[in-house]
């Protein structure tokens, strides 16, 4: 009988050396005689014990982590003497990190072959689809909005009224449309869908094709994510073959198709209507709404824009019902939230978990503090447009309307810590020239507002008139909030505001010599 091992295949994984490992296990095994069969996985999330390796026991998956190539013959012994080994982590579902999780979205990412969809299937894989079917749209459309699911993405609409819109406009085509732009720093979770869930995806974006009456659907994934493309262009083959896609999807009457385009590497086409712009085969540049994308979308049809999250809540919510996924959460943030922990963090990683959770117990329980052992002075979260929060607000809870009642946002799900080494100045300069870099030059506040933000930030940091280019900087924050088209010129003055009302000391005029010397 062959010894079944199981190792990510997630390009965070293979970063730090996982196709070596298995390259390692599978020379070792052959030099011992040993039948093995390696499964490539996704990843479970806990990117510090990457690459981790699994092997099937009686008792269950146990782990091993951080696992290198010098360490795959030892590892392979201890397997088969059925002996402890030093890199040995206990039952995988066991490990506190991993056990302390609500993982609904997750639930098979880091489990099953992505590749395979029988073990898609095996693992509960298109049930959601199956109800969907046998409800029908309207009912369908009542489970979604029932839910209480919010758009990943960053905005956090509810995705019942998006798709109710779409699904009562009048047009001849319609279109389902998943950004998988993911662009924001310190997130990681589409990716980590995409390659260890190909299917998940799918399964969510052909409901909603049935949902709304489309019958045809586009992933737009950055050019930065191959291995994400990859998985997706497989899983899309295999559900063709399998049935779940192209005419009669699992025999029924429906009719929906999937393709895959690959972005060019513009942060700004995160933004719904840039995106569009790009699929149509035009530069990447912001719409002015109305019309809105639910209207007049894709090739100026009706489109259906979600995240990559967003559609992947779809099929728990389908399979187990609305309340379900509901009972989940807080207020009006339900369900559960696949929070990234990235920066200056000792347990680095993906977190799913219901809305609730503070930020603190994020920060310091979960993610175990920083790195480098020194104390947490801010942390970001909603990538490079957040907000930084200082430990005076880590009691705020994981939610959209707590976040933005201390004039923050939760985004993607990213958080990115930093200690107490970080010169909050110059983190305020880099959101302008964030924002002066991936500007689509569309509208004057956004394209100029940013470059004359990093102008002034600089003189701040020259000591230059510190006092009045401070009063400068909050006055062009304003413009930009206010007068941007898009998040991207709106959003950049949080991470500046917030660095500017809670790290104040930082942006302080230098003492003179003469007050040095008092």
């Amino acid at each position: 009988m062959s010894m079944r091992l199981f190792v990510s295949r997630d390009a965070a994984a293979v970063a730090v050396g996982a196709d070596d490992v298995t390259l390692a296990l599978q020379q070792a095994a052959a030099a011992r005689g040993l039948p093995v069969e390696i499964i490539r996985t996704g990843s479970r999330g806990l990117c510090w014990l990457e690459p981790m390796v699994e092997a099937a026991t009686a008792r269950g998956r146990i782990a091993f982590g951080p696992v290198n190539e010098a360490d795959a013959a030892s590892l392979l012994d201890a397997l088969a003497a059925d002996a402890p080994h030093p890199l040995q982590l206990g039952a995988t579902e066991e490990i506190p990190w991993l056990k302390r999780q609500t993982r609904l979205t997750f639930a098979r990412c880091g489990v099953i072959d992505p590749r395979s969809l029988d073990d898609y299937r095996a693992h509960g894989g298109y049930k959601g689809l199956e109800r969907a079917l046998s409800l029908g749209p309207d009912a369908i459309l009542a489970e979604v909005t029932a839910s209480g699911l919010r758009g990943r993405g960053g905005a956090g609409f509810p995705t019942g009224i998006k798709w109710k819109t779409v699904a009562q406009a009048k047009a001849d085509r319609k279109f389902i449309v998943c950004n998988a732009d993911e662009g924001d720093s310190g997130t990681f979770a589409d990716r980590m869908i995409m390659e260890g869930d190909p299917f998940l995806v799918i399964e969510g974006m052909t409901t909603a094709g049935i949902t709304v009456g489309a019958t045809k659907g586009y992933i737009y994934i950055r050019s930065e994510y191959p291995h994400a493309v990859e998985a997706m262009n497989a899983a899309i083959t295999a559900a063709k073959h399998g049935g779940y896609l192209g005419d009669k999807i699992a025999g029924s009457a429906h009719s929906f198709d999937l393709e895959v385009r690959v972005g060019a590497g513009a942060y700004v086409c995160g933004e719904e209507t840039s995106l569009l712009e790009s699929l149509e085969g035009r530069r990447g540049i912001v719409r002015a709404k109305p019309p809105l994308p639910a209207h007049h979308g894709l090739f100026g049809k009706p489109t259906v824009i979600n995240n990559v999250l967003s559609f992947a809540a779809i099929p728990f919510i389908l399979a187990e019902g609305a309340k379900a996924y509901a009972d989940f959460g807080m207020g009006r943030s339900r369900g559960t939230m696949p929070i990234q922990l990235a920066g200056n963090i000792r347990h680095g990683g993906l977190f799913e978990t219901a809305f609730g959770v503070t930020l603190g117990e994020l920060v310091d329980v979960i993610g175990g503090g920083t790195l480098t052992g020194r104390p947490v002075r801010a942390v970001q979260v909603g990538g490079p447009l957040g907000a930084y929060f200082p430990r005076a607000l880590f009691d705020t809870p994981f939610d959209y309307e707590a976040f933005a009642a201390r004039d923050g946002l939760i985004g993607h799900g990213g958080i990115v810590v930093f200690d107490d080494t970080v010169d909050m100045r110059r983190q305020a300069r880099f959101a302008m020239e964030f924002c002066a870099i991936e500007s689509c030059g569309k509208c004057t506040p956004c394209r100029i507002g940013s470059t004359r933000g990093v102008e002034t930030i600089e003189k701040i940091i020259n000591g230059e008139r510190v006092n009045e280019n401070l009063a400068l900087v909050e006055d062009l924050c304003n413009t930009m909030k206010f007068g941007s088209l898009c998040a991207l010129g709106g959003f950049t003055p949080y991470p500046v505001l917030s660095a500017l009302k809670h790290f104040r000391e930082d942006f302080a005029p230098a003492p003179t010599t003469l007050q040095a010397a008092e």
